[in-house]
């Protein structure tokens, strides 16, 4: 498959009061066309910012993209102007946010929020952008969408609004979509239905989509590959199979241990991952996650790894030093 997106070497600060915040710091992934990748971590590990900073939503200050390049369809999104970003934003990469309440506008009605990008990039009628959103609304599951269009956001329950989100985010038919926390603040009944529409528009329209959460349970079903970011920095990556069948980072362990499962007794706890991240003001010069890891040796506290391949996978990587041929000869922490 052809390369939708490729980040490489991007790091992101933000100057603030107490100093300087490094939300990202060196990181690289690619998206492929039609292919579905999660970004799972932690509240603060970064996901939200590399969202944004593919849409150049980060606003400037108190952010910087101090490295790094961001290609999309071969173009470098981190060259082209704010005029030249907004025929990028909405017409080729959609995007859907954490809280459809405080995204959509409550002074228009759904309608008219779908209808604004399609007549802004598509240069269609007020007619055809109409028949579009109505269209829309139907193949997000709404129903009734010729009366619900007339509508404002109050009158929708917190799944339809998400609904009207991921509407809005692929009415210009985009290549890419960027889901970040999409199920936030929903049950699970509502999850799982938001995550088939999903799933189901990605077969339908050949749609790549970047899925950004905390929760490894909802990217099961849905995604190719995950990436896992901690403190700024991906420790893993790999398909969802390697992922989940065989994690190599202690991090993506401790994430795969507390969630609960299905064959748990209920007598068995969930084992949460102690302690917390490190302040990205500032971080550690070795491993980010060496303070909360029980696998940690010297190596670790002073020098920060690489992403080593796993043996016998082209695709599937982390940064640990454990992965080292050497690792067997530090001595622990």
């Amino acid at each position: 498959m052809k390369t939708l997106l490729e980040v490489k070497n991007l790091s992101v600060s933000f100057d603030v009061y107490g100093g300087e915040v490094q939300a990202i710091r060196d990181i690289s992934f690619n998206v492929k066309k039609g292919e579905a990748v999660a970004i799972v971590g932690e509240s603060g590990s970064g996901k939200s910012v590399t969202a944004q900073s593919i849409m150049r939503l980060n606003p400037s200050p108190p952010s910087r993209i101090k490295q790094g390049s961001i290609k999309f369809e071969d173009q470098e999104l981190l060259s082209l102007t704010e005029r030249q970003m907004q025929t990028v934003r909405g017409n080729k990469i959609g995007m859907i946010f954490q809280d459809p309440m405080t995204s959509l506008n409550p002074t228009l009605t759904v309608g008219a929020q779908i209808m604004e990008g399609l007549i802004k990039h598509q240069n269609v009628s007020q007619a055809d952008a109409k028949a579009r959103a109505i269209e829309m609304l139907n193949l997000v599951g709404i129903p009734n969408p010729e009366a619900r269009i007339k509508q404002y956001p109050h009158q929708f329950s917190g799944g339809m609004r998400q609904r009207v989100m991921i509407a809005i985010a692929l009415a210009c038919n985009p290549s890419l979509l960027i889901a970040d926390e999409p199920t936030t603040a929903l049950d699970v009944t509502i999850q799982a239905q938001i995550m088939r529409v999903m799933k189901d528009l990605q077969q339908k329209m050949g749609t790549s989509i970047i899925l950004i959460t905390h929760d490894l349970g909802v990217v099961a079903d849905v995604c190719d590959r995950v990436i896992v970011m901690y403190a700024g920095r991906i420790v893993e990556q790999g398909t969802k199979w390697e992922i989940f069948s065989n994690p190599q980072h202690p991090y993506t362990r401790g994430l795969l241990r507390s969630l609960p499962r299905l064959d748990q007794r209920k007598d068995e706890p969930l084992i949460p991952i102690p302690g917390t991240p490190p302040d990205l003001i500032k971080p550690p010069a070795g491993c980010s996650f060496c303070a909360r890891c029980d696998e940690a040796m010297k190596v670790c506290v002073d020098n920060d790894p690489n992403l080593h391949a796993i043996k016998g996978s082209d695709s599937h990587g982390a940064a640990c030093w454990m992965l080292h041929p050497y690792a067997n000869r530090e001595v622990p922490v």
